[in-house]
């Protein structure tokens, strides 16, 4: 077999193997949004340098629960999961220096109180809305820090 022949077969199979994942990737994402809507939400894993540490994803209401799942992954699971009643919204800000290429653009940076910790977290202006909605409707007697 000549070798042009081997590296277009390869080619191919690198092509067809990313336009699997593609398919998979927007089949997880229609599938994560069939109990309800879902949006855009960034999750900063890592705060130790300024404007640095931020995980691009999907967030998603289940009950008491926001559920953020990572935007190129295959899970059905969540990698983080923040019960209402230990989430407590501190503060806003927008995104400063490299932050802002590291953001979807128009999302603004909130910081959240939880018992493990301050959390930030980055949203669109829509969804920050929808944010402070979820946390005001707790149950009455709900506990908040």
């Amino acid at each position: 077999m000549p070798i042009w022949e081997w590296l277009l077969e390869s080619a191919a199979g690198v092509l067809l193997l990313v336009l699997v994942l593609g398919v998979a990737l927007i089949i997880r994402r229609r599938w994560l949004s069939r109990h309800g809507g879902t949006f855009e939400l960034s999750y900063r894993a890592r705060a130790s340098q300024p404007g640095r540490g931020w995980l691009l994803g999907l967030g998603r209401y289940t009950g008491d629960r926001l559920e953020w799942f990572r935007i190129f992954s295959l899970s059905p699971r969540p990698k983080m999961v923040w019960q209402r009643a230990t989430l407590n919204y501190v503060e806003r800000r927008d995104p400063e220096g490299v932050e802002q290429l590291s953001l979807y653009p128009g999302h603004v940076v909130i910081r959240c109180e939880t018992p493990a910790g301050d959390v930030e977290l980055a949203l669109g202006s829509s969804s920050l809305m929808g944010f402070q909605s979820w946390l005001e409707a707790a149950p009455p007697g709900a506990h908040h820090l």
